[in-house]
């Protein structure tokens, strides 16, 4: 719930880059007759997906190399609905054959388009979001695309999850270096459900432990300052909800946040992800509505309890900063605030959040 795009006065969070796709294969990518799909309506269309599974893996050893040997191997995966339905997150484990791997998909409706946007955040790489997939279900199958580079080699991406509804649902992923032409299916995995209320992943023995206190339910009062003139003085204050979970094998979480913003209630998702080779962390946000943008990330960590974190934003064409810190942390109790600055020197609180243990 950290980052400056949830503020309407500030400016709309960074469109995640897409370029037109052909429609020889890509699925349907705009509402009927141009008009927005309605939300609701789609609120369950992962419902099938929710819980805890185990999942067997078989992907080719190389891809788009013409490789016919396939490699097998096993995971786990968790995954909850978030937005009221309108996103869902799942977190990956794979026992892959070169070690442990940790990755998190995060999936959000865009009513605009007609369909789901989906992105992956690799716990490799967690200062990086990859572009999105994205697509929608036609009865038992659901069928995803989009723009990616594999080996600095431009590419299709396409997904298609079969037998949803079965015991044992499962998806194949397919790469197309020459737009479309040609397909290459590089991997598939089969689903087990081990149990339909979801719980977190284990974490890793060398997971950070400065979200810890975020983890579980909270109950949120806000204030937030009704406008961002300088002189502005007058706050809306009202209450929300949060909740938490350690993702990444606890190297990173992800928070379902709701602000009963009187006339304007706000939805969004808060990811935040660990970089081991900075020992910062990244913080990102969905805004349900606007989702089909996640906005560029705010850093920062940790020093005496108290956390930091700073990026950059465009108001009116001027860049400023941006600055959320989390002090005063209990076992029951955190604050959160965020500010902005024009020069990085002089900053002005504009939201402030209370945070209770529910």
């Amino acid at each position: 719930m950290s980052h400056p795009s949830r503020r309407h006065f500030l400016a709309q969070a960074i469109a995640a880059a897409s370029l037109p796709l052909s429609s020889a294969w890509a699925p349907r990518l705009f509402a009927a007759e141009g008009k927005p799909a309605d939300p609701s309506a789609h609120a369950h269309d992962w419902d099938w997906l929710i819980g805890n599974w185990d999942v067997k893996h078989s992907r080719l050893k190389e891809r788009l190399v013409g490789d016919t040997r396939w490699e097998e191997f096993r995971g786990k995966s968790a995954l909850w609905s978030v937005l009221d339905g309108s996103g869902n997150l799942d977190d990956n484990w794979l026992d892959l054959p070169g070690g442990a791997y940790y990755g998190l998909t995060l999936r959000a409706f865009d009513p605009a388009a007609g369909s789901w946007a989906i992105w992956w955040l690799d716990g490799r790489n967690p200062t990086h979001i990859d572009p999105p997939v994205r697509g929608s279900f036609a009865g038992d199958v659901g069928t995803f695309v989009g723009r990616d580079t594999f080996k600095g080699r431009p590419i299709i991406m396409r997904f298609h999850w079969r037998d949803i509804h079965s015991a044992r649902p499962w998806w194949e992923q397919d790469f197309s270096p020459d737009e479309g032409k040609t397909w290459e299916i590089n991997w598939r995995n089969w689903f087990t459900r081990t149990q339909a209320t979801p719980t977190p992943l284990p974490k890793r023995t060398d997971a950070p432990h400065d979200f810890d206190f975020l983890v579980g339910s909270w109950k949120v009062r806000h204030r937030r300052l009704r406008d961002d003139s300088p002189d502005a003085s007058q706050w809306d204050e009202f209450d929300g909800t949060l909740v938490n979970w350690p993702v990444l094998g606890g190297h990173g979480n992800v928070g379902d946040n709701v602000m009963n913003l009187p006339g304007n209630p706000i939805r969004g998702i808060g990811l935040r992800a660990f970089d081991p080779a900075t020992k910062q962390w990244q913080v990102w946000w969905l805004s349900k509505s606007h989702p089909a943008e996640i906005g560029s990330p705010i850093r920062g960590g940790f020093v005496d309890g108290v956390g930091t974190f700073i990026g950059e934003d465009t108001v009116d064409g001027r860049t400023i900063k941006t600055r959320a810190i989390w002090s005063h942390i209990t076992a029951r109790s955190a604050r959160w605030e965020q500010a902005s600055s024009a020069d990085g020197v002089n900053w002005k609180t504009n939201w402030v959040s209370e945070l209770a243990r529910a």
